[in-house]
């Protein structure tokens, strides 16, 4: 009798272990622990109702476009890139753009530029002023003296008309009232990003108006090719098509002036990580508080565009090329981040955890004769093609 006991007592907690195994395996399964060392966390799945209201009478949704290796999620509420899924070395989807989960977060962001299309002229206008055709214009100021990303309300704060043409592509439009933020003309403007089967985000640009007017339009996403919230950016592996850069001033107003990068901290025609000069004793790194300075770029071709570089991630391996029509872009490595807002995956913002790239005319094109003009007239259509490759080095 004694032995029956024992036999079923052996037998009911061997069913019982096999049953605590099968639980906590499905447990680890159903987790939100890291696949790989490479990504800490995983991307965040978004919620499209938290997308889905009204803005000041217009509709605000969230839009997919796909394919099999990319997946980008937009908001037609400042035109937004909210979420970038591509493969990272380990054939794993890592999301690249930083953003956040909900209309309301990016309405109460203390950054109001993540993921936007910017304009109606991106960068800084010294001191929101400028002349066009005898005529002086004043645009509200922003950022300390001076009006950036088209001025207090630019287009990361406006509803744009959207239409999903396809599974691949989104076309945003919205048509800016003449002197709106103090620029003439009214200008309708059209931008349409599609993900391709070469594993490239595209960004086509499109603008007409009925008076004389300045045009500077790019996207202000933030990347992570870690992965959202998997730490600093520090390490990233950058090199860049760029033998020249335009200098400064305490503003961040450049002097008009272009000056070589060789023998400076600016030099990435050879590959460097972003970190490993920013703390170098540099007047122009003092005055950015880090990078955040437009490159002038070289003109070799490349996608039948100029190659801007390329910027790797160093623990994904995901590799980033950027192509371009635009003479110059800007390198902004994270140096006002504060950890003062939450991203989707639940991290903090901190400081230099992101960092943008945003291809464009120069800052301050209409006070600078020697830039390239950001003028357009009745007659004209602006029209620039940016492009987003991605890879994977192994």
């Amino acid at each position: 009798m004694k032995k029956i006991q024992l036999v079923t007592i052996l037998f009911l907690g061997l069913l019982l272990q096999t049953s605590c195994q099968k639980k906590e395996q499905k447990k680890i399964q159903a987790s939100d622990k890291p696949l790989t060392e490479t990504t800490n966390i995983q991307p965040a799945i978004l919620d499209s109702s938290n997308f889905i209201g009204e803005v000041e009478g217009k509709k605000v949704s969230l839009y997919w476009i796909k394919n099999e290796n990319i997946q980008a999620a937009f908001t037609n509420y400042g035109g937004r890139l909210v979420s970038l899924l591509v493969k990272n070395k380990n054939n794993e989807f890592v999301d690249v753009v930083v953003g956040f989960k909900s209309i309301k977060d990016y309405q109460n962001s203390t950054e109001p530029y993540f993921g936007a299309t910017i304009g109606r002229v991106g960068n800084r206008i010294a001191k929101g002023k400028f002349n066009l055709k005898g005529k002086s214009y004043s645009i509200p100021i922003n950022n300390g003296e001076n009006a950036l990303h088209g001025g207090t309300k630019g287009y990361q704060d406006v509803v744009w008309n959207a239409e999903k043409t396809n599974d691949q592509t989104l076309v945003f439009t919205y048509v800016s009232p003449d002197m709106e933020m103090g620029f003439p003309g009214n200008l309708k403007v059209k931008v349409t990003y599609s993900v391709t089967n070469d594993n490239e985000v595209k960004m086509e640009y499109e603008a007409t108006t009925d008076k004389t007017t300045i045009v500077n339009l790019t996207n202000h996403a933030f990347f992570n090719l870690n992965g959202e919230g998997n730490g600093t950016i520090l390490n990233h592996i950058v090199q860049f098509n760029a033998k020249e850069y335009t200098p400064v001033d305490k503003g961040l107003i450049p002097t008009g002036k272009l000056e070589t990068v060789i023998g400076t901290p600016f030099d990435f025609t050879k590959p460097h990580t972003i970190g490993e000069r920013i703390n170098t004793d540099n007047v122009q790194l003092v005055n950015g508080g880090g990078y955040d300075h437009n490159f002038v770029l070289n003109t070799t071709k490349g996608n039948n565009m100029i190659h801007v570089g390329s910027v790797t991630g160093d623990l994904s391996g995901v590799v980033m090329n950027v192509y371009t029509e635009e003479p110059g872009f800007q390198f902004y490595s994270g140096n006002f981040m504060q950890g003062k807002n939450t991203f989707k995956s639940g991290a903090k913002d901190d400081y230099r955890t992101a960092f943008a790239l945003e291809t464009q005319h120069f800052p301050d094109a209409p006070n600078q004769p020697n830039f390239p003009s950001i003028t357009l007239e009745p007659k004209g259509v602006y029209h620039t093609v940016s492009v987003y490759k991605f890879s994977q080095k192994l």
